[in-house]
């Protein structure tokens, strides 16, 4: 699972998500990307089903990269506690995705095999997302 190996603070503050990405928002290593199209979280599981969907179905072929990476804790209270207390302990790693942000890219297999391969990483990932080609949308 995708974790930071150190952090300066052990909890955090849930923040906003405003805008839309204005870092890693085009394609920079392969030919093929899956693109978010609305903000939220993405949890280091759901981040790493997509992975394995993904290297799956293209068989081992191409290569694969991650544009995201799960740095902010997030914490829960345990299950039948009163409020009050303190914060809960961290228990999972989110990564903070904007509209337009680049999620996976894939390059090596032919567009029909990346469009499939994407497809059903998107399916594991709670967020609208589109296939993006090199050069425009597809």
């Amino acid at each position: 699972m995708l974790m930071p190996k150190k952090v300066k603070y052990r909890k955090q503050q849930r923040g906003k998500i405003k805008g839309i990405a204005s870092k890693g928002n085009t394609i920079a290593f392969g030919d093929f990307a899956l693109q978010v199209l609305e903000p939220g979280w993405l949890t280091a599981r759901q981040i790493e089903a997509a992975r394995i969907a993904m290297t799956r179905h293209v068989k081992r072929g191409g290569k694969i990269w991650i544009r995201i990476f799960p740095d902010k804790p997030i914490t829960k209270k345990p299950l039948e506690t009163r409020m009050g207390k303190g914060k809960g302990n961290p228990e999972e790693w989110v990564a903070v995705v904007k509209p337009t942000r680049i999620l996976y890219e894939m390059e090596g297999v032919p567009v029909e095999v990346a469009r499939e391969a994407m497809r059903l990483a998107a399916h594991k990932l709670p967020l609208r997302t589109r296939f993006v080609e090199r050069g425009g949308v597809a």
